[in-house]
């Protein structure tokens, strides 16, 4: 048995590690802002603090974050973005240096934005990255994180994809789609990478629980799909039509900036987690989506 401390433990991917470790046996325990207002299974200690933390902890899990595509991106939004993510691992490895036994690994949260906007090429670990705002905000959210390292500590950055599971991204694709109103975004040539809740968590665990493995790994599906193709299957999977398109200007003028995100997209593999070992449970878009809208409307995460 573990003790796992994770911070964003109460967001869309946190709540599934949290359920997953208490399956499994070991002890969680949650950083939270608010900890009054969360309400979590009995067997898991919320604090507001870290230094409220109390005992020897094995390994930490660092998902804490704004929230990058939901909003326009002005300067405000921006340093938002920066502060949630730099601020709270900057605090928490300083707690890390002060703690007389150290955890064993931290995993920390970071994304394929990492690699910036690159077309149709193929993405592993070892790209090199396209400069622009996203990339240097997980490339410093990754430093962050880094320094860890010099503490004796083993660190893995999870650069995660799309998250398909209850809640999360879908959440706001579903509704155009049931009305039989969604459709692809721009050319619908870009690529979305995406990963299955089940294997984003199980990817994380895999990571823990693998003492040899340290550094970047992408946490998506071995085969990315287009705007377009995921479209199409998402209405398929409803039975829905998809004759429908956002047109590029439109989606940069409601989200400015962060448009790119959706509009250019990256084609990121997942070649480090697999040479690790790690058996993906979903590899194909179709099967994905039908599990996680089978698992929705039986009210299952």
């Amino acid at each position: 048995m573990m003790r796992v401390l994770i911070t964003g433990g109460t967001g869309f991917i946190g709540g599934h590690l949290v359920n997953a470790l208490l399956a499994r046996g070991d002890e969680v325990v949650v950083l939270s802002r608010r900890p009054d207002s969360v309400e979590l299974d009995a067997r898991v200690g919320i604090y507001s603090e870290l230094d409220q933390v109390r005992g020897p902890v094995d390994a930490v899990v660092n998902l804490a974050g704004a929230p990058i595509a939901d909003k326009r991106w002005t300067d405000k939004r921006k340093a938002l973005l920066r502060e949630s993510r730099l601020q709270t691992t900057a605090q928490l490895v300083e707690w890390l240096a002060g703690l007389e036994s150290k955890p064993e690994v931290l995993v920390s949260g970071s994304a394929i934005g990492y690699y910036g906007s690159q077309g149709d090429r193929e993405l592993d670990e070892e790209a090199e990255p396209k400069i622009d705002f996203a990339h240097q905000l997980c490339a410093d959210w990754e430093s962050m994180a880094l320094r860890a390292r010099d503490l004796g500590m083993r660190v893995c950055l999870i650069r995660t994809g799309v998250v398909l599971g209850k809640g999360g991204a879908l959440n706001k694709m579903l509704p155009p789609f049931r009305l039989g109103l969604g459709g692809p975004l721009g050319s619908g040539r870009q690529w979305m990478s995406w990963v299955h809740i089940d294997d984003e968590v199980a990817a994380i665990l895999h990571l823990i629980d693998h003492h040899t493995l340290e550094g970047p790994f992408n946490l998506t599906s071995p085969r990315p799909a287009t705007n377009e193709e995921f479209s199409k299957t998402l209405a398929a999977v409803l039975g829905r039509p998809c004759i429908f398109r956002v047109p590029a200007p439109v989606m940069k003028l409601m989200m400015g900036e962060a448009s790119d995100l959706i509009l250019k997209g990256q084609r990121v593999v997942p070649v480090k987690l697999l040479q690790s070992g790690y058996s993906f449970r979903y590899t194909d878009l179709k099967p994905a989506l039908t599990q996680v809208l089978k698992a929705s409307r039986a009210g299952r995460s």
